[in-house]
């Protein structure tokens, strides 16, 4: 079996999987501030799994994975956090730490022809670049929510113009999956297609998934996008579980390494 721990800024998932990529139990908490109370949190949850046989464990992090275990994240002030080692005194099998972005990435391209880019619309905009079911380097360094667009004659980060969190602050919602109105929805495909044109342009991807929030309405406002882009535009199979099955695949490459 194979364990996935996706640590997110409010939340962190464990899914045991199956060898055949069933998830078998799932356990969730809710991510503490402080790195020493979340390493007490993961542990005690991590006790649930101690009677499995564990062949490898994946951890997803939301930020810079330096040498496996020594990270920055994107979301906590936890620099160089060690996760790696208490983890390890916990299961004597090979431990793997990748962006969240990029297991996403991979999960959501995997089986798909040609590179794919994947975007994650949330409280900013991330994402990752995979080709032949492999995360590419260049997916280390992809950061497109910090382009900067003008729109509505303000120059900002793509994120402040089209994230799910810049969606909700502009429109008054608190969540910009209840966005519903025909002229919302035609604003945000705008707002969405500013970076997407510079990331065609760069990275030449075959597919593009729009995921987070974004992508569970995707059918909502992928109708009044321009069809200038010349790739095909999708949403992802599982919106919410992307990173979890992205952590399962990788573990299983691992494996046949």
């Amino acid at each position: 079996m194979y364990l996935a721990i996706d640590i997110g800024g409010t939340k962190t998932l464990i899914a045991l999987f199956s060898r055949r990529g069933r998830v078998v139990k799932r356990l969730k908490f809710k991510t503490a501030q402080g790195s020493a109370s979340f390493i007490r949190d993961l542990l005690e949850a991590l006790q649930a799994f101690r009677k499995y046989k564990i062949k490898s464990i994946v951890v997803a992090i939301p930020g810079l994975v330096q040498k496996n275990y020594s990270f920055k994240f994107g979301n906590r002030n936890w620099d160089d956090i060690d996760i790696y080692t208490p983890v390890k005194n916990l299961f004597a099998c090979p431990i793997y730490f990748e962006n969240d972005a990029n297991l996403a990435a991979l999960y959501e391209g995997f089986g798909l022809k040609g590179k794919t880019v994947f975007l994650t619309f949330s409280t900013g905009i991330g994402g990752g670049i995979v080709e032949q079911n492999q995360i590419l380097p260049e997916s280390n360094d992809f950061e497109p929510g910090h382009w900067k667009y003008v729109y509505d004659g303000n120059l900002n980060e793509w994120e402040d113009i089209a994230a799910a969190s810049a969606l909700e602050k502009h429109y008054h919602v608190d969540y910009a999956t209840d966005l519903r109105k025909k002229a919302h929805l035609e604003e945000v495909a705008k707002r969405i297609h500013l970076g997407l044109t510079d990331i065609v342009k760069k990275y030449r991807p075959d597919t593009i998934v729009l995921g987070g929030p974004m992508g569970k309405i995707f059918k909502a406002y992928i109708k009044y996008m321009p069809r200038d882009l010349g790739v095909r535009l999708r949403r992802p199979k599982r919106p919410n579980e992307s990173v979890i099955y992205g952590c399962y695949l990788l573990a299983r490459q691992k494996e046949r390494q």
